[in-house]
């Protein structure tokens, strides 16, 4: 008890005098402190208060978008390749163009990474990805995904909160996963199933390994390069742009019960449920008509809040959402912004000025919670340790450089570390509304050599564990990454040209199995390289 009040005694002094304060553990070298660049301190100018920004600076400014460079219309494949490859070139400082994959019928899927540092990882700062066109003819997500690169780069110099934004976090944007489906689909359809799926023939949002059921339907291209990205770089926040309906949707997707026994689904929640519907209402909230929870038609349902949890509203296998949580600890929230599925281009401003904002807050929310480093005595990064949040059955993992990431609601907290060779640690903490956590954990070894350590671990199984393990298991699935983007004042640039890093030939970047294909590269020192680890 006097080491729960001692923590919130000195959470609150920090807050009141607004610095950083650190906590030493005794006999340990873990420090606990509040990040010295919230949001409050990278805009002084602004009159900050207890709730975060006010004023002016609370809100991203009104996007006026430049027709000529992007018009409000739909783009084809090539238009959208011309629009990004002159993007990245115009923008060089700001924007990295690569491609994860490729769709059935060959065209390519393009990902923008959009960042003050596009090219070089910086340690610390978070990751997140936008995904649109999931399903080819739920059109609107595609486009104003386009727009949101464009109002990123265009408002960097101008906007603050944009500034602040791309100066701490990087962000992939893949407008559309299923181009052959969008190149079947016909504008101005809103109801139907024409270009849902991709060339196959297969629902992309119902191809992914499911937590609680067998998927036995063949993984399909695009899916795989999804896997495979998110396998690489270990986001901490995502959302899937849909359309149909007006709703946030969170995960579970999917329902534990064999079978469905009522007409009413029930709702399907996981450990973090606080978490993902204050993601949701983020983006209901700021969204100038999904709160208001209204049916898109007389037969549809309505949302309270205008957000639901997915397996209540309608349960699925194999969504997207679910395996980015469980099997690699990204919370993803599934955003369905339109009630027409490809409405007529006319309306697409429309649909940008009522998710502009919601797009922008939503990624803010990646600088709540925890966040820090796992090292050993030295100093020095452990790669891969299991972490987990006392109560929270889905677990996460550092990255190369030690790195970790979680998003929490104000509270008091316990983390859970394991990794071989290590004696397990529990770490209390506290999470404020107005400041992330910073969290560094130094782990000591155990007793056994990491050789015996190591072989007498359990192997990692196939699906991810619900329950606390009893020896140190993968608590997700094989997340690797590089360095990231950090809320720190001075951000660490690592790069990298070992060649089980990466490299890059020719305009090429080898990643593990998988290729990335950087549009353009800074021509000068360090900066050619953009690594994912």
């Amino acid at each position: 008890m006097l080491k729960y009040k001692s923590l919130a005694l000195l959470a609150v002094t920090a807050c009141a005098v607004g610095v950083a304060y650190a906590i030493q553990v005794p006999q340990v070298q873990d420090q606990l402190s509040m990040a010295s660049t919230d949001r409050q301190d990278v805009l002084p100018a602004y009159q900050s208060s207890p709730n975060g920004f006010t004023g002016a600076s609370d809100q991203p400014r009104a996007y006026r978008p430049d027709t000529a460079s992007l018009d409000f219309v739909y783009h084809n494949h090539d238009d959208m390749t011309r629009y990004l490859r002159a993007t990245t070139a115009r923008y060089p400082n700001l924007t990295a163009l690569y491609s994860i994959g490729k769709s059935v019928q060959g065209r390519d899927l393009w990902v923008m990474v959009v960042s003050s540092s596009p090219y070089e990882h910086m340690l610390g700062k978070p990751d997140v990805k936008y995904i649109g066109n999931i399903h080819g003819n739920e059109a609107v997500g595609r486009e104003i995904l386009l727009h949101l690169i464009q109002y990123l780069i265009t408002s960097y110099t101008t906007d603050p909160y944009i500034k602040w934004l791309l100066d701490n976090t990087r962000i992939h944007i893949l407008p559309s996963l299923n181009p052959d489906g969008y190149a079947a689909s016909k504008e101005g359809t809103c109801d139907g199933g024409q270009g849902r799926y991709n060339s196959r023939g297969f629902d992309l949002n119902r191809n992914f390994p499911d937590y609680f059921k067998q998927n036995n339907k063949r993984s399909q291209p695009e899916t795989e390069a999804v896997k495979e990205w998110i396998n690489k770089i270990q986001f901490v926040l995502s959302g899937s742009l849909h359309g149909g309906a007006l709703v946030a949707s969170y995960p579970y997707d999917n329902t534990p019960n064999a079978m469905f026994h009522s007409y009413v689904s029930q709702p399907s929640l996981t450990p973090d449920d606080d978490v993902f519907k204050h993601l949701s209402l983020t983006y209901a909230n700021n969204h100038a008509k999904m709160s208001r929870g209204v049916a898109c038609k007389s037969a549809s349902p309505s949302f309270e809040n205008g957000i639901t949890n997915g397996a209540a509203w309608y349960p699925l296998t194999g969504g997207m959402q679910d395996f980015n949580y469980v099997w690699h600890g990204c919370l993803e929230v599934t955003l369905e912004v339109s009630c027409c599925k490809f409405p007529p281009a006319y309306e697409l401003r429309k649909y940008w000025d009522d998710n502009q904002l919601s797009l922008i807050k939503f990624l803010a929310e990646a600088h709540r919670g925890v966040q820090g480093f796992v090292m050993d005595p030295n100093g020095s990064p452990i790669e891969k340790a299991q972490l987990k949040i006392k109560g929270r059955d889905v677990g996460f993992a550092t990255t190369k450089y030690g790195e970790f990431w979680r998003v929490l609601m104000p509270g008091v907290y316990k983390l859970e570390v394991f990794a071989d060779g290590f004696v397990p640690r529990d770490v209390d903490f506290m999470v404020v509304e107005q400041h992330p956590t910073l969290l560094n954990v130094t782990m000591q070894p155990s007793k056994p050599s990491s050789a015996e350590s190591s072989a007498s671990q359990p192997e990692l199984e196939d699906r991810p564990q619900k329950k606390k393990p009893s020896s140190v298991v993968a608590l997700v699935r094989n997340p690797t990454r590089g360095p990231t983007a950090s809320t720190t004042t001075t951000a660490t640039t690592i790069s990298t040209s070992t060649a089980s890093d990466a490299t890059i030939a020719s305009g090429e970047e080898e990643i593990g199995s998988t290729t990335v294909r950087a549009e353009h590269q800074p021509e000068n020192g360090a900066g050619d390289q953009f690594v994912f680890a």
